[in-house]
């Protein structure tokens, strides 16, 4: 199996510039979504399936993370 490509890194778009910024990235050669911390480039990335990202996404859209 070839090893995922991740080459257009993206900035969370709710980034304001503070301490807690993201960046994301679709893999060039296979359906995954990597998330890395955009202070820390090397520190670390996690990858997930296309299906896990998306169902994550829908959750943070109908507030399921949202404090309470």
């Amino acid at each position: 199996m070839t090893e995922p490509s991740f080459t257009r890194w993206r900035k969370s778009s709710r980034s304001s510039g503070g301490a807690n910024c993201v960046e994301v990235a679709p893999a060039d050669n296979a359906p995954l979504v990597a998330v890395r911390d955009t202070k820390d480039r090397d520190g670390g990335t996690l990858v997930f399936t296309d299906q896990a990202w998306t169902d994550f996404m829908a959750d943070v859209r109908a507030g399921e993370f949202d404090l309470r």
